[in-house]
C-alpha cells in the first residue's frame, strides 16, 4: 500500500509516518507534501492507495487540493479542528482523526480500508466504487487564493458575492465590502464554482445567489441586479440569460 502524507508540520508528519509503519509494516509512505501546490503537483504525477491529510495548511485548506486534481483513493483527514467533518466526508474521506494522532486512530483507519475492500468487488473497480460513495468525482472549490499585498490568502467562496471582469482582470467582491484581484479567468472561475451558488449573468460577471437583493427590469428586455456592493458598472443580466437566471433564483 502506497501512502501520501499531506502535513505542513514536519514533526507531526514524522510521528504520523512512524505510527503508520508500526500499525501497517507493509505500508510504504511514498511522499510527504507540505502545501496545496506541492500536493497538487505530486498527485498530477502519481496516485497513492491512501492519503493521510491535514486540513489547515499554510496556504489554505487541503480541500482545495481535491478540487484541483482528481484522486482515486480514500483520504484519512488528521486535524486539530472538528468543524470540517461534513466537508471531509464529501471529499473521499473515510476517517476523521483529531490531533494528536494516536496509534489506535491509525489502526482504526487501516481497518476501515480493509472493510471497504471486502464490501466492494476486488480489482481496479474498488477505488472507483469507494469514490462514488464518499464523494463526487468533480468537486467544486470551497475556497480560493486571493493576492493580498505580497502574499496570498485563502477566502471561502461562500464569503464572495461577485466575480467581475474589469480591464482584463477578475476581481472578487466579498460580503465584507472588499475588492481583491483573482489571477484566474472568469471562465476558469465559472467552471470551478458550484452552479447552485454562482450564476454567470453576462460575459463579465458571476454573481452569488446570496448577494442578490433585488431584480429590476431594464431596457431591451434585460434585467439589473441590486446588491450591497458598489461596482463601477451596473450588474445587468443579458437578455438571453434572463429566463434561466430567474429560474435559477427560484431554485432551493
Amino acid at each position: 500500500m502506497n501512502i501520501l502524507i499531506i502535513e505542513d508540520e514536519p514533526q507531526t508528519a514524522k510521528i504520523l509516518k512512524e505510527i503508520i509503519k508500526e500499525e501497517n509494516p507493509a505500508a510504504k509512505v511514498d511522499a510527504i507534501t507540505e502545501s496545496i501546490s506541492q500536493s497538487v503537483d505530486y498527485l498530477q504525477k502519481a496516485q497513492p492507495d491512501l492519503i493521510f491529510s491535514d486540513i489547515q495548511l499554510a496556504d489554505g485548506l487541503s480541500f482545495e487540493i481535491f478540487s484541483r486534481v482528481e484522486i482515486h483513493c480514500p483520504v484519512v483527514f488528521c486535524t486539530a479542528y472538528d468543524q470540517y467533518t461534513l466537508q471531509a466526508f464529501k471529499t473521499n474521506g473515510i476517517e476523521y482523526i483529531l490531533k494528536p494522532v494516536k496509534n489506535e486512530d491509525v489502526k482504526a483507519a487501516f481497518e476501515k480500508v480493509e472493510k471497504l475492500k471486502k464490501v466492494f468487488s476486488p480489482g481496479p473497480e474498488l477505488l472507483e466504487s469507494i469514490q462514488n460513495i464518499f464523494g463526487p468525482k468533480k468537486g467544486y472549490k470551497s475556497s480560493i487564493l486571493i493576492r493580498y499585498r505580497e502574499s496570498y490568502i485563502p477566502v471561502q467562496v461562500e464569503n464572495i458575492g461577485l466575480f467581475v471582469l474589469q480591464n482584463e482582470v477578475v476581481y472578487a467582491y466579498t460580503f465584507d465590502q472588499k475588492k481583491q484581484a483573482v489571477f484566474k479567468t472568469l471562465d476558469e472561475m465559472e467552471a470551478s464554482l458550484d452552479p447552485a451558488l454562482f450564476f454567470r449573468i453576462n460575459r463579465q460577471t458571476l454573481v452569488n445567489r446570496k448577494a442578490v437583493l433585488e431584480i429590476q427590469p431594464y431596457f431591451n428586455r434585460k434585467m439589473v441586479i441590486k446588491t450591497a456592493f458598489q461596482t463601477e458598472e451596473k450588474l445587468v443580466v443579458s437578455r438571453l440569460k434572463v429566463s434561466p437566471f430567474l429560474e435559477w433564483m427560484e431554485q432551493s
